[in-house]
């Protein structure tokens, strides 16, 4: 049996938004859920206790990273990612692809894979699907990605077309690749902003033996109807008995968009990084609340009232984050970080509870109309 399966619970009779349940070694979690991002095996700022606090189940790791700095090996000497960062929840670890193909000259694609130069001391490196699989497997996440290439924005035909056709070869090198039978591999559909490729990819990795199917290459730059409109060409080809992860995706208008066209998983560094720029995710009025701004010198009230997170329930209150943030205190960023994930979390949450109750499509209606009053 694969070590990683998903499981379709229920459809919203309207929209065809999915409620499922994700199956990996480390528990059952339930989707659509919202990954947060650990680059170097740990969440930015947070425990993992603290994690748990807030509701997450599965964070992810970078590959990229992880291989330049401390090494697979000694991650595998510790027992693997779980034991080495005192994570047991789930894991996704991602195939390097992205980072690597966002070196730009630092970086030489062939048919093997890719030479780059570190960013952290500049030495020589190689990539391949191989090495790719061979590294997440020593990590021991539960979810491994395969080796793809990410495509720039803009694109021409011909380069998106010519790239999207290596990854299919790389994606076939993945599965070749020496496996571990505690964990899943997905696969990354591709092709750029063209709508064919879209389908063409989708169709390919789709009927490939992958434990789940994720959509690359959004969110790079294209405007926000066109990322809509290519993950739509693209869930619309996907199997429906796996899980379908929408990679880098994290605001929640491109969350609750995500989610209407069938997708299951998301992750993103959006939440952490706005956090330790000093900016709160709240539902309203405005979305949003910049804690540096004079407004909040004097504001006694939580972040948010209806907000159960740390901060929140702790009655930290806007004056007092407000001067931490100014001061540039770590604990300032810290409960921000909490609060922006844990109103993710929530949020993900309140669109399951709509996908069953076959209300998903009042529910976007009603976070649109307060979102685009505020946006």
């Amino acid at each position: 049996m694969a070590a990683v399966t998903y499981e379709l619970i229920h459809k919203d009779k309207l929209t065809g938004a999915r409620a499922g349940v994700l199956h990996t070694p480390h528990g059952d979690f339930l989707t659509p859920i919202f990954m947060p991002v650990g680059t170097q095996a740990t969440v930015k700022t947070l425990s993992p206790d603290e994690l748990i606090d807030l509701g997450a189940h599965i964070i992810l790791a970078n590959t990229y990273h992880l291989f330049l700095r401390p090494g697979a090996d000694l991650i595998q000497k510790a027992g693997g990612l779980h034991k080495f960062m005192n994570w047991q929840r789930g894991i996704l670890t991602d195939s390097g692809g992205f980072q690597v193909f966002s070196l730009g000259e630092l970086r030489k694609i062939t048919e093997d894979g890719v030479t780059f130069r570190s960013h952290i001391d500049g030495s020589k490196k190689f990539l391949s699907p191989e090495i790719s699989i061979e590294t997440q497997i020593k990590l021991g996440s539960d979810i491994a990605m395969a080796f793809d290439e990410c495509i720039p924005y803009p694109a021409d035909y011909d380069y998106a077309k010519k790239s999207t056709e290596r990854t299919h070869r790389w994606a076939e090198r993945s599965l070749k690749a020496e496996t571990s039978a505690t964990q899943g591999l997905f696969g990354i559909c591709q092709g750029g902003m063209y709508a064919d490729l879209r389908e063409e990819s989708a169709k390919v990795i789709g009927s490939m033996d992958f434990d789940g199917c994720a959509i690359g290459g959004l969110s790079v730059g294209e405007s926000r109807e066109m990322m809509y409109e290519m993950l739509e060409v693209s869930t619309k080809f996907l199997p429906e008995n796996k899980a379908r992860y929408l990679m880098g995706v994290g605001t929640p208008d491109h969350l609750i968009e995500g989610v209407q066209r069938g997708v299951d998983m998301f992750d993103c560094v959006f939440a952490t990084r706005v956090a330790r720029n000093g900016m709160a995710m709240v539902t309203s009025p405005s979305g949003r609340l910049v804690m540096k701004n004079a407004a909040y010198f004097d504001d006694f009230a939580p972040l948010e009232n209806n907000c159960d997170c740390y901060a929140c329930r702790n009655n930290f209150t806007r004056a007092y984050i407000r001067h931490l943030v100014r001061a540039e205190e770590i604990f300032g960023l810290r409960l921000l970080t909490l609060h922006n994930l844990r109103y993710l979390q929530r949020f993900m949450a309140e669109m399951r509870a709509a996908i069953l109750a076959d209300s998903f499509s009042e529910f976007r209606a009603d976070f649109f109309n307060s979102y685009e009053r505020r946006n």
